[in-house]
C-alpha cells in the first residue's frame, strides 16, 4: 500500500509532532531588521508568493518518548508499523527538498548510504528505496491536477499554527535571527490557556520573502524546544527540472499502486466523509482540543503488543501513551481520546462522554 511504502517520511503528518533544539547556522551576531509589529510579520507571510526552491531541512525531536524494543523478523506488521512510525519523530532527520510551483517535488533522505526519495512531476508520482531496491509508481486522476502537492516544509508545520491563531493564542516577536544564512522575523505564537501542553510555536519568517524559514514548537515549561524543522540551507531560485525525472534503476522492482478517490485532497463530500473516516467526537477548542474514537478503533494486536507495554503508563481509567507534545489515553473500555492536553484533560473528557 501507498502509506506503508512512504512509512519512512518524517512525520510532518502527525497531528502534533515537535524536537530538539539545535542552533541551525550556528551562533550569529545581532539581526538588524526594520521593525514591525506580529501583525504586519503575519501579513508578511500571508503575502508571501515563493513557489520554488530548493534546499536542506532538518527535523530534530525530544518528546521524552520511553524507549522502546526494535522491532525483528518475529513481529506483527501492525507493531513494526507504529515503531516505525516512532523512529521517525525521535531523533534527527535530514532531507533534501525540492519544489517548483505545486506538481512538482522532489524529498530525498539520505541515511546510512542508502537514498529514499519521493518524486512528484505533474500526475506521475515515484517513491523509491535504494537499499530495498524498491520503486512505487503512481499515476494520480485528473481531478488533482489543480490541488497543490503537500511540502514537509517549515512554511507546512507555519501553516498550520497561524490557522489556529484566535483569541485564545497571544502573538507577539522574538529577537529577529538568522535561519540558514538570512535575516528572519521570530513570531511567537503563545496560547492563552494552560489546558494544552504546547508552550508556545515560535516561526522564523524570512525578513525578504515572507517565506518560514524555521518551526519550533516548545512544550510547556521547557526552554528547548520539543520539535524542531529548520532550513539549514536554502536557494529561492527555481530547481532543474531535471530533478523531477525519475527512471528507476534496472535492478529496481517497480510496483504499480492506484489512489482511491476518497484518499484524495479536496475530492470528499459529506456523505463521503461519514463512511470514510471511523466515528469519532470532538471536545474543547483551540489549544486544548480533545478527539474521541470509538471502543474498537485501536487493533486489538497492538494493545496486546510488548512495544505498547513498554509505552503505555497504566492511569486511572486506562493507559497513557504520554510525549512532551501530545497524550493519547486508551480507556479501559477500548476508546481513545487524544490531544496537546495535559492527562486530566483526557480523563475529564472520557468520563463526560
Amino acid at each position: 500500500m501507498v502509506r506503508s511504502s512512504l512509512r519512512w517520511m518524517p512525520a510532518v503528518l502527525v497531528p502534533l509532532v515537535i524536537g530538539t533544539g539545535v542552533v541551525v547556522a550556528g551562533a550569529s551576531p545581532v539581526v538588524t531588521l526594520e521593525e514591525k509589529t506580529p501583525e504586519q510579520v503575519l501579513a508578511l507571510v500571508a503575502a508571501s508568493d515563493v513557489r520554488s526552491f530548493s534546499g536542506t531541512i532538518q527535523q530534530t525531536s525530544r518528546l521524552g518518548l520511553p524507549e522502546f524494543p526494535s522491532t525483528d523478523s518475529g513481529s506483527d506488521s501492525t507493531t513494526d508499523s507504529v515503531a516505525s512510525a516512532l523512529e521517525l519523530i525521535t531523533g534527527a532527520h535530514e532531507a533534501r527538498v525540492f519544489v517548483d510551483g505545486p506538481q512538482r517535488a522532489r524529498v530525498q533522505i539520505t541515511e546510512n548510504l542508502a537514498e529514499r526519495d519521493v518524486i512528484r512531476s505533474g500526475s506521475e508520482v515515484w517513491t523509491y528505496d535504494s537499499e530495498a531496491k524498491e520503486a512505487t509508481h503512481l499515476t494520480l486522476p485528473d481531478k488533482t491536477a489543480a490541488h497543490d502537492s503537500p511540502a514537509w516544509t517549515p512554511g507546512e508545520i507555519a501553516a498550520r499554527a497561524l490557522a489556529a491563531v484566535t483569541p485564545s493564542t497571544e502573538v507577539s516577536l522574538d529577537p529577529a535571527s538568522r535561519v540558514a544564512g538570512r535575516s528572519t522575523y521570530e513570531l511567537v505564537l503563545t496560547p492563552r490557556t494552560e489546558d494544552t501542553l504546547v508552550g508556545s510555536v515560535t516561526i522564523a519568517v524570512d525578513s525578504e520573502s515572507g517565506m518560514p524559514l524555521a518551526a519550533s514548537v516548545h512544550a510547556r515549561g521547557e526552554s528547548a524546544p520539543a520539535f524542531r524543522v529548520a532550513f539549514t540551507a536554502i536557494d529561492l531560485a527555481a530547481p532543474a527540472a531535471r530533478l523531477f525525472a525519475f527512471t528507476p534503476p534496472a535492478e529496481a522492482t517497480v510496483k504499480e499502486e492506484s489512489v482511491p478517490d476518497a484518499a484524495l485532497p479536496g475530492t470528499l463530500d459529506a456523505r463521503d466523509l461519514r463512511s470514510a473516516v471511523p466515528p469519532f467526537g470532538v471536545s474543547g477548542s483551540d489549544w486544548s482540543t480533545v478527539v474521541e474514537l470509538p471502543s474498537g478503533s485501536a487493533p486489538p494486536e497492538l494493545l496486546a503488543s510488548p512495544l505498547f507495554a513498554s509505552l503505555a503508563t497504566p492511569v486511572d481509567g486506562g493507559k497513557l501513551l504520554g510525549s512532551a507534545l501530545l497524550n493519547v489515553l486508551v480507556t479501559d473500555d477500548g476508546r481513545v481520546f487524544a490531544g496537546a492536553v495535559p492527562l486530566n484533560v483526557l480523563q475529564d473528557a472520557a468520563a463526560n462522554r
